[in-house]
Protein backbone atom coordinates (compact mmCIF):
# COMPACT_ATOMS: atom_id res chain seq x y z
CA UNK A 1 0.00 0.00 0.00
CA UNK A 2 2.71 2.45 0.98
CA UNK A 3 4.59 1.58 -2.37
CA UNK A 4 1.38 2.18 -4.33
CA UNK A 5 1.09 5.99 -2.41
CA UNK A 6 4.88 6.85 -3.51
CA UNK A 7 4.28 5.76 -6.82
CA UNK A 8 0.89 7.62 -7.63
CA UNK A 9 2.90 10.46 -6.29
CA UNK A 10 5.89 10.16 -8.16
CA UNK A 11 3.46 9.63 -11.19
CA UNK A 12 1.48 12.54 -10.27
CA UNK A 13 4.86 14.71 -9.69
CA UNK A 14 6.17 13.88 -13.02
CA UNK A 15 3.15 14.61 -14.48
CA UNK A 16 3.09 18.18 -13.04
CA UNK A 17 6.67 18.95 -14.13
CA UNK A 18 5.92 17.79 -17.59
CA UNK A 19 2.94 20.03 -17.77
CA UNK A 20 4.10 23.08 -16.71
CA UNK A 21 7.13 22.35 -19.23
CA UNK A 22 4.47 22.13 -21.57
CA UNK A 23 3.39 25.37 -20.96
CA UNK A 24 6.24 27.31 -20.47
CA UNK A 25 7.49 25.97 -24.33
CA UNK A 26 4.17 26.12 -25.98
CA UNK A 27 3.01 29.37 -23.93
CA UNK A 28 2.73 31.40 -26.86
CA UNK A 29 0.61 29.75 -29.15
CA UNK A 30 -2.16 29.94 -25.82
CA UNK A 31 -1.60 33.50 -25.92
CA UNK A 32 -1.59 34.27 -29.45
CA UNK A 33 -3.98 33.25 -32.32
CA UNK A 34 -2.13 35.04 -35.75
CA UNK A 35 -4.88 35.37 -38.10
CA UNK A 36 -4.19 35.69 -41.89
CA UNK A 37 -4.62 38.66 -44.25
CA UNK A 38 -8.01 39.49 -45.25
CA UNK A 39 -9.59 40.93 -48.59
CA UNK A 40 -11.02 44.15 -48.04
CA UNK A 41 -11.80 47.35 -49.70
CA UNK A 42 -10.07 49.93 -47.23
CA UNK A 43 -6.93 51.61 -47.62
CA UNK A 44 -3.82 50.36 -45.53
CA UNK A 45 -0.67 51.93 -44.11
CA UNK A 46 2.54 49.91 -43.68
CA UNK A 47 4.72 51.01 -40.91
CA UNK A 48 8.18 49.61 -40.22
CA UNK A 49 9.10 49.26 -36.71
CA UNK A 50 12.64 47.15 -35.94
CA UNK A 51 12.73 45.44 -39.14
CA UNK A 52 9.35 44.24 -39.13
CA UNK A 53 6.66 45.45 -41.16
CA UNK A 54 3.21 46.46 -39.69
CA UNK A 55 0.26 46.51 -41.90
CA UNK A 56 -2.87 49.39 -40.58
CA UNK A 57 -6.02 49.57 -41.90
CA UNK A 58 -6.60 53.27 -42.53
CA UNK A 59 -10.44 54.47 -42.32
CA UNK A 60 -11.32 58.41 -42.78
CA UNK A 61 -8.11 59.60 -43.64
CA UNK A 62 -6.98 63.36 -43.37
CA UNK A 63 -9.46 64.03 -39.82
CA UNK A 64 -7.77 65.71 -37.04
CA UNK A 65 -8.53 63.64 -34.39
CA UNK A 66 -7.59 59.71 -35.00
CA UNK A 67 -8.38 55.98 -33.03
CA UNK A 68 -6.27 53.44 -33.10
CA UNK A 69 -7.60 50.00 -32.52
CA UNK A 70 -5.53 47.16 -30.85
CA UNK A 71 -8.10 43.90 -31.12
CA UNK A 72 -8.24 40.67 -29.54
CA UNK A 73 -5.46 37.76 -29.42
CA UNK A 74 -7.75 35.81 -32.74
CA UNK A 75 -9.08 39.12 -33.67
CA UNK A 76 -8.70 40.01 -37.81
CA UNK A 77 -9.36 43.87 -37.45
CA UNK A 78 -10.52 43.55 -41.13
CA UNK A 79 -13.99 42.70 -40.26
CA UNK A 80 -14.40 45.22 -37.38
CA UNK A 81 -13.57 47.99 -41.02
CA UNK A 82 -16.48 48.83 -41.97
CA UNK A 83 -18.50 49.47 -38.44
CA UNK A 84 -15.83 51.88 -37.41
CA UNK A 85 -16.07 53.59 -40.82
CA UNK A 86 -19.86 53.94 -40.40
CA UNK A 87 -19.98 54.94 -36.84
CA UNK A 88 -16.72 56.61 -36.84
CA UNK A 89 -17.10 59.17 -39.76
CA UNK A 90 -15.32 62.40 -37.85
CA UNK A 91 -12.05 60.32 -37.27
CA UNK A 92 -9.14 58.97 -39.11
CA UNK A 93 -9.36 55.37 -37.45
CA UNK A 94 -5.92 53.22 -37.56
CA UNK A 95 -6.82 49.14 -37.14
CA UNK A 96 -3.57 47.71 -36.15
CA UNK A 97 -2.77 44.06 -37.23
CA UNK A 98 -0.49 42.98 -34.82
CA UNK A 99 2.82 41.28 -36.02
CA UNK A 100 2.17 37.98 -37.26
CA UNK A 101 -1.57 38.94 -37.77
CA UNK A 102 -3.08 40.35 -41.68
CA UNK A 103 0.27 40.15 -43.53
CA UNK A 104 2.35 42.30 -41.08
CA UNK A 105 5.29 40.24 -40.60
CA UNK A 106 7.44 38.56 -37.39
CA UNK A 107 6.06 37.24 -34.33
CA UNK A 108 3.71 38.25 -32.14
CA UNK A 109 5.35 38.94 -28.07
CA UNK A 110 4.52 41.50 -26.00
CA UNK A 111 7.73 43.44 -26.31
CA UNK A 112 7.37 43.92 -29.89
CA UNK A 113 3.36 44.51 -29.77
CA UNK A 114 4.64 47.45 -27.18
CA UNK A 115 6.97 48.95 -29.44
CA UNK A 116 5.05 48.61 -32.72
CA UNK A 117 2.04 50.42 -30.63
CA UNK A 118 4.55 53.22 -29.74
CA UNK A 119 6.06 53.39 -33.19
CA UNK A 120 2.73 53.87 -34.96
CA UNK A 121 1.63 56.60 -32.55
CA UNK A 122 5.11 58.36 -32.95
CA UNK A 123 4.42 58.45 -36.73
CA UNK A 124 0.75 59.84 -36.81
CA UNK A 125 0.62 62.24 -34.21
CA UNK A 126 1.84 64.74 -36.01
CA UNK A 127 -0.86 64.13 -38.46
CA UNK A 128 -3.64 64.87 -35.70
CA UNK A 129 -4.49 67.45 -33.05
CA UNK A 130 -5.84 64.11 -30.68
CA UNK A 131 -5.29 60.38 -30.43
CA UNK A 132 -8.06 58.26 -29.15
CA UNK A 133 -6.83 54.26 -27.74
CA UNK A 134 -8.86 51.72 -28.27
CA UNK A 135 -8.09 48.04 -27.03
CA UNK A 136 -10.38 44.49 -26.61
CA UNK A 137 -9.34 41.77 -24.74
CA UNK A 138 -5.11 40.99 -25.43
CA UNK A 139 -5.06 44.51 -26.90
CA UNK A 140 -6.70 46.38 -23.70
CA UNK A 141 -2.99 44.99 -22.46
CA UNK A 142 -1.11 47.22 -25.62
CA UNK A 143 -3.34 50.08 -25.89
CA UNK A 144 -3.40 50.65 -21.42
CA UNK A 145 0.05 50.33 -21.86
CA UNK A 146 0.72 52.98 -25.12
CA UNK A 147 -1.57 55.51 -22.94
CA UNK A 148 0.94 55.37 -20.13
CA UNK A 149 3.62 55.95 -22.39
CA UNK A 150 2.52 58.54 -24.94
CA UNK A 151 -0.56 61.57 -24.54
CA UNK A 152 -3.82 60.30 -25.51
CA UNK A 153 -7.46 62.32 -25.31
CA UNK A 154 -9.32 59.16 -24.16
CA UNK A 155 -8.49 55.56 -23.76
CA UNK A 156 -11.05 52.57 -24.25
CA UNK A 157 -10.52 48.93 -22.51
CA UNK A 158 -12.91 46.78 -23.58
CA UNK A 159 -12.67 43.04 -21.71
CA UNK A 160 -10.03 44.17 -20.29
CA UNK A 161 -7.90 42.30 -17.72
CA UNK A 162 -5.66 43.65 -14.86
CA UNK A 163 -3.08 40.93 -15.72
CA UNK A 164 -2.89 38.01 -18.21
CA UNK A 165 -1.25 36.29 -15.47
CA UNK A 166 -4.04 36.46 -13.42
CA UNK A 167 -6.23 35.08 -15.75
CA UNK A 168 -3.98 32.30 -17.01
CA UNK A 169 -3.84 31.46 -13.05
CA UNK A 170 -7.58 30.90 -12.61
CA UNK A 171 -7.44 28.65 -16.22
CA UNK A 172 -4.35 26.81 -14.71
CA UNK A 173 -4.50 27.11 -11.06
CA UNK A 174 -2.41 24.09 -9.93
CA UNK A 175 0.82 26.05 -12.12
CA UNK A 176 3.03 29.09 -11.09
CA UNK A 177 1.99 31.02 -13.69
CA UNK A 178 4.25 34.19 -12.19
CA UNK A 179 7.31 31.99 -13.28
CA UNK A 180 6.08 30.39 -16.38
CA UNK A 181 4.62 33.17 -18.16
CA UNK A 182 7.04 35.59 -20.62
CA UNK A 183 4.27 37.81 -21.70
CA UNK A 184 2.96 39.08 -18.51
CA UNK A 185 0.49 41.85 -19.77
CA UNK A 186 0.39 43.71 -16.43
CA UNK A 187 -1.83 46.75 -16.92
CA UNK A 188 -2.15 47.43 -13.37
CA UNK A 189 1.56 47.99 -13.42
CA UNK A 190 0.57 51.29 -16.06
CA UNK A 191 -2.70 51.89 -14.61
CA UNK A 192 -1.56 54.87 -12.78
CA UNK A 193 0.95 56.39 -15.26
CA UNK A 194 -2.02 56.90 -18.09
CA UNK A 195 -2.40 60.22 -20.05
CA UNK A 196 -5.68 59.84 -20.90
CA UNK A 197 -8.37 62.41 -19.62
CA UNK A 198 -11.42 60.10 -19.46
CA UNK A 199 -11.24 56.22 -19.51
CA UNK A 200 -13.74 53.30 -20.50
CA UNK A 201 -14.32 49.86 -19.32
CA UNK A 202 -16.59 48.23 -21.72
CA UNK A 203 -17.17 44.83 -20.04
CA UNK A 204 -19.17 41.60 -21.35
CA UNK A 205 -21.73 40.35 -18.84
CA UNK A 206 -21.53 37.07 -19.49
CA UNK A 207 -17.96 36.81 -20.13
CA UNK A 208 -16.28 33.43 -19.59
CA UNK A 209 -13.09 33.83 -21.22
CA UNK A 210 -12.13 36.92 -19.18
CA UNK A 211 -14.55 37.23 -15.86
CA UNK A 212 -16.00 40.99 -15.16
CA UNK A 213 -13.55 40.99 -12.20
CA UNK A 214 -10.89 41.25 -14.08
CA UNK A 215 -12.32 44.37 -15.32
CA UNK A 216 -13.19 45.46 -11.73
CA UNK A 217 -9.45 44.36 -10.39
CA UNK A 218 -7.84 46.75 -13.23
CA UNK A 219 -10.82 50.19 -12.41
CA UNK A 220 -9.35 49.82 -8.56
CA UNK A 221 -5.68 51.30 -10.49
CA UNK A 222 -7.54 54.19 -11.31
CA UNK A 223 -8.50 57.48 -10.12
CA UNK A 224 -12.13 56.97 -9.64
CA UNK A 225 -13.49 60.09 -11.19
CA UNK A 226 -11.44 59.18 -14.31
CA UNK A 227 -12.88 56.19 -15.31
CA UNK A 228 -16.08 54.98 -16.39
CA UNK A 229 -17.15 51.17 -16.44
CA UNK A 230 -20.00 50.00 -18.76
CA UNK A 231 -21.56 46.36 -18.54
CA UNK A 232 -23.45 44.78 -21.58
CA UNK A 233 -25.32 42.20 -19.99
CA UNK A 234 -26.09 38.72 -21.46
CA UNK A 235 -23.44 39.03 -23.95
CA UNK A 236 -19.78 37.00 -24.14
CA UNK A 237 -16.52 38.23 -24.52
CA UNK A 238 -16.67 37.06 -28.56
CA UNK A 239 -20.24 38.79 -28.38
CA UNK A 240 -20.01 42.12 -26.70
CA UNK A 241 -19.84 44.00 -30.09
CA UNK A 242 -22.65 42.10 -31.62
CA UNK A 243 -25.02 43.94 -29.60
CA UNK A 244 -26.49 47.32 -30.76
CA UNK A 245 -25.01 48.77 -27.42
CA UNK A 246 -21.68 48.46 -28.26
CA UNK A 247 -21.53 51.00 -30.90
CA UNK A 248 -23.67 53.35 -29.33
CA UNK A 249 -21.74 53.27 -26.01
CA UNK A 250 -18.12 53.94 -27.96
CA UNK A 251 -19.36 56.47 -29.61
CA UNK A 252 -21.25 58.40 -26.41
CA UNK A 253 -17.91 58.23 -24.55
CA UNK A 254 -15.81 59.44 -27.34
CA UNK A 255 -17.79 61.92 -28.45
Amino acid sequence: MKQLFFTLLASFFVIYIVGGLLLYIFQSSFIYYPTPAVKHPFPEKTFINKGETIRVITLNEGKPKAIIYFGGNGESVAYSAEDFYENFPGYTVYLVNYRGYGGSSGTPTQTGLFSDAMAIYDKINKDHQQIIAIGRSLGSGVALYLASQREVEKLVLITPFESLRSVAQEIYPIFPMSLILRDSYCSIEYAEKVSAKKTLLLVAGDDRIISPHHAYRLASHFVPEDITIQVIEGKGHNTISSDQRYYTLLKDFID
